[in-house]
C-alpha cells in the first residue's frame, strides 16, 4: 500500500537533472592546436637561427652533408629536437579530445576510431623523429658519417611521411565524420579531405623522392585546419542534433 512517506524523496537523494545542453569536458582544442603548431614551427625557426641561418639538409643529399651539419650545429639540433618532441604531445591530446567530443555528440561510427588511430600514430611518429634528431645532436654520433646519414634518414622517415600520412588519417576521420553529421561546415570538411588525400599521396616519397614536396603542403596548412576545426566543433550536445546523428549513423 502506497503512503505519503514512501513517495517522498529521501533527504540524502538528489533530484534527477535533465540538462537541455550538456557541455563536453576536456582540454581546449584551440589551445592545444596552437601549442602544437607553435612548437613545431618554433623548432624549425629556432633551430635554423641557432645554426646561423642554415637549415637541416635533406637526407637525399650526400652523407657528407649530414655529417657536416650535425657535427657543426649540435646545440641547434638539440634545441630543435626538444621542441619537436614537445610538439608531439599536444597532437596526441588534440586527438584524444576531438574523438572524445565526437563520441559525446553521439557519433558511433568507424571514422572517429580511424581519427584516434591516426592521431596517436602521428604523435608517436613525431616523437620518434625528435628522438633520432636528439641522438644526432651528440658529436660522437654525428662524427660517424654512415651512422649520421642513417639516423638522418630515420628522422626524416618518421617525421616526414610517417607523421604526415598518419596525420592525414586523423584529419580524414574528423573531417568526414564531423561534416556528414553536420558538426562541421561543408567547406571545412572538403578542406580536410583535400589535406588527407595529399597526406596519403606523400607515402610515395618513400620510393619517388620528388613526391616529398607534398609533405609541407599537407603539414603546414594542416595546422590551420586543426585550429579552425577546434573553433567550429560544437561542445554542447543538443536535442536538435539528434536527428542529424541518427540519419547518418551508418557512415
Amino acid at each position: 500500500m502506497s503512503t505519503e512517506k514512501d513517495s517522498a524523496p529521501s533527504l540524502g537523494a538528489l533530484p534527477p537533472r535533465f540538462p537541455s545542453g550538456p557541455h563536453h569536458r576536456g582540454p581546449s582544442l584551440f589551445a592545444v592546436a596552437v601549442v602544437h603548431a607553435a612548437l613545431f614551427v618554433g623548432s624549425l625557426a629556432l633551430g635554423t637561427a641557432l645554426a646561423g641561418g642554415e637549415h637541416i639538409p635533406s637526407p637525399l643529399g650526400p652523407a657528407s652533408l649530414s655529417k657536416a651539419y650535425f657535427s657543426q650545429h649540435s646545440s641547434a639540433v638539440a634545441v630543435s629536437a626538444c621542441m619537436q618532441f614537445g610538439a608531439a604531445i599536444p597532437i596526441g591530446i588534440y586527438t584524444a579530445t576531438v574523438t572524445s567530443r565526437l563520441r559525446f555528440l553521439g557519433v558511433q561510427v568507424a571514422g572517429a576510431s580511424i581519427a584516434l588511430f591516426g592521431g596517436v600514430m602521428a604523435s608517436a611518429m613525431l616523437a620518434a623523429s625528435a628522438l633520432f634528431l636528439s641522438t644526432l645532436s651528440h658529436p660522437s654520433v654525428a662524427e660517424n658519417e654512415g651512422v649520421a646519414h642513417a639516423l638522418h634518414w630515420l628522422a626524416f622517415g618518421f617525421g616526414g611521411p610517417g607523421y604526415v600520412v598518419c596525420y592525414g588519417l586523423l584529419v580524414a576521420g574528423v573531417a568526414v565524420t564531423g561534416g556528414l553529421h553536420r558538426f562541421l561546415p561543408r567547406w571545412l570538411m572538403w578542406w580536410g579531405i583535400a589535406l588527407a588525400v595529399i597526406a596519403e599521396l606523400s607515402t610515395l616519397s618513400l620510393v619517388i623522392p620528388s613526391f616529398a614536396y607534398l609533405l609541407p603542403i599537407a603539414r603546414f596548412p594542416g595546422f590551420g585546419w586543426l585550429v579552425v576545426t577546434a573553433l567550429r566543433m560544437p561542445k554542447t550536445r543538443t536535442r536538435a542534433s539528434a536527428p542529424n546523428v541518427a540519419a547518418v549513423q551508418g557512415v
